[in-house]
């Protein structure tokens, strides 16, 4: 049993698509990180803002990759998970602008938005993309479950694992990002 997991985590990473938009495909896997580790590294040598964003599962691994990219990675990481705020967003405007809201104040032109959501179509996911193409800010996408999931329509890079497992998806865009931030990290060092 715990073989077949295994195995199939494999085949799924390994199916995992990188797209720039949503007409053109990465051709491997190799090139879609090498894309992703490029677009992060412009974002740290601007000294951009990078905000991850994510519900349930996706908020811990949004709130891990805050600290990692921050700490490890070098960069301008800003996190919207503080509880006050959340909540305060929540009660205030509704669950579904509990992103956008903050990020109407804090995202500027040039900073990285990395919305993270297995499913692609949770609306607080949305609300803060539509914020972040407003500001003219980069975003990519880490989705799974139907390829034609809202968020993956809508980033500049969409990172897509066909899946509709949860476990799955997460896994993967957790090892994803780890990936890219460990890159820079042995790339760079460790600068904090």
């Amino acid at each position: 049993m715990v073989n077949e997991y295994i195995k199939e985590l494999i085949e799924k990473l390994e199916d995992t698509e990188v797209w720039r938009g949503i007409h053109e495909k990465c051709g491997s896997y190799n090139t879609g990180i090498n894309l992703l580790v490029d677009i992060f590294t412009k974002h740290k040598e601007e000294q951009a803002h990078l905000f991850f964003i994510g519900n349930g599962g996706s908020s811990a691994i949004a709130s891990h990759m805050t600290a990692d990219f921050m700490k490890n990675g070098g960069m301008n990481t800003y996190s919207l998970y503080d509880n006050a705020v959340t909540t305060c967003m929540g009660n205030d405007y509704g669950y579904e602008y509990i992103f956008s809201k903050p990020m109407e104040l804090l995202a500027r032109e040039g900073d990285l938005i990395v919305a993270i959501s297995s499913s692609g179509n949770s609306q607080s996911i949305i609300n803060a993309i539509h914020v972040a193409r407003e500001k003219r800010a980069t975003v990519i996408t880490f989705t799974g479950f139907q390829e034609d999931n809202k968020a993956k329509q809508l980033g500049d890079i969409n990172v897509y694992v066909p899946s509709s497992k949860y476990g799955m998806v997460e896994s993967i865009h957790n090892l994803m990002l780890q990936q890219i931030v460990d890159c820079i990290m042995e790339r760079d060092g460790v600068v904090i």
